[in-house]
C-alpha cells in the first residue's frame, strides 16, 4: 500500500522553522562557551576582602603596599569573595615594585587556596609566584604546604610521598632565561592561570614558565577560593588589573 506523500511545507513555514533551527543552534552554542567575569570593577574593592591598611584602589588598579613606617607582621591577603573556583582560565595584569635597595618584593596570585586566617586574611594553598629578583617569579608555590612545586622552565609531575611530594621533572617549558627577558620589571605584565582537573599552567607575557600534574590525591586542590598576596618583609609595592576569570567546563 503506498503511503501518501507528507504535507509540504510553504515558504513561509519552512522560513520560520530554519530560523527557529538556527536560533537554537546559537542558543546551544552561547550555553557551551565559557562565560569570562570581570573580577575587579576598576574604582574600589567590591567584591575583595582584606587589610584595608595595605589593599586600596589607585589609578584604577588594586594596590598593595608595605612601608618602613607600616610594615605587615607576615603574608596578608586580598580575597576574592565570589566563591570558590574550580577549573578556570584566570588573566590579570601584575606590576611589582621595590620600594627598597635590597630589590626584594613578593607576591603572588593564589588560586584553589583556603583561608587559615579570617581575622589577618592569612591564605593557604597554590600560588603563581611573584618576585622582583627574578629568582621566584612565574614558579608554582604552595603557601602554607608543601613549598614549591615547580621551578619556572619545568614541566612537572607530583606525587604523593611519605614524608614530602615526590617532584618528578617530566620535561620543560620556557627556558627561565627568555621568561625573565620578556618580563618588563617596574611596569605592567600578564599573568595566565590554567587550572584544568590536575593539570596546572601559568603564563607571563605568553610564556609559558610551569606544567604541573598534581596526582596526589590528598594534597591536590580541586577547588578553592582566589586571592593576591601582599608579602612580608621590606617595602614594596604591588599592583594588579584587568583581572578576568573565564570558567572552564
Amino acid at each position: 500500500m503506498k503511503l501518501p506523500a507528507s504535507p509540504s511545507r510553504s515558504r513561509p513555514a519552512r522560513a520560520a522553522w530554519l530560523l527557529a533551527a538556527i536560533a537554537g543552534l546559537a542558543l546551544a552554542a552561547s550555553a557551551a562557551t565559557p562565560a569570562t567575569q570581570n573580577l575587579f570593577n576598576g574604582k574600589d574593592l567590591s567584591g575583595w576582602e582584606g587589610n584595608t591598611a595595605f589593599w586600596s584602589v589607585r589609578d584604577g588598579a588594586i594596590v598593595g603596599q608595605t612601608t618602613l613606617e607600616k610594615p605587615t607582621k607576615g603574608n596578608t591577603f586580598l580575597v576574592w569573595k565570589g566563591g570558590e573556583v574550580k577549573n578556570f582560565e584566570l588573566r590579570a595584569m601584575f606590576r611589582l615594585v621595590a620600594n627598597n635597595d635590597k630589590n626584594s618584593a613578593n607576591s603572588g596570585i593564589q588560586y584553589r587556596s583556603k583561608v587559615v586566617d579570617p581575622v589577618n586574611f592569612v591564605v593557604a594553598g597554590y600560588q603563581a609566584d611573584l618576585d622582583a629578583s627574578g629568582k621566584y617569579i612565574g614558579i608554582l608555590y604552595e603557601e602554607k604546604g608543601r613549598g614549591i612545586l615547580a621551578q619556572a622552565g619545568q614541566q612537572v609531575r607530583v606525587s604523593a610521598d611519605a614524608a614530602k611530594p615526590k617532584i618528578e621533572v617530566t620535561g620543560a617549558t620556557t627556558p627561565p632565561a627568555e621568561i625573565l627577558a620578556g618580563i618588563k620589571m617596574r611596569d605592567w605584565n600578564e599573568y595566565v592561570i590554567i587550572a584544568n582537573g590536575n593539570h596546572l599552567k601559568q603564563y607571563i607575557n605568553g610564556k609559558l614558565t610551569i606544567d604541573v600534574s598534581d596526582v596526589d590525591e590528598a594534597k591536590a586542590a580541586q577547588s578553592g577560593i582566589l586571592a593576591l598576596q601582599l608579602h612580608a618583609g621590606p617595602p614594596m609595592t604591588v599592583s594588579f588589573k584587568n583581572i578576568q576569570l573565564k570558567t572552564l567546563p
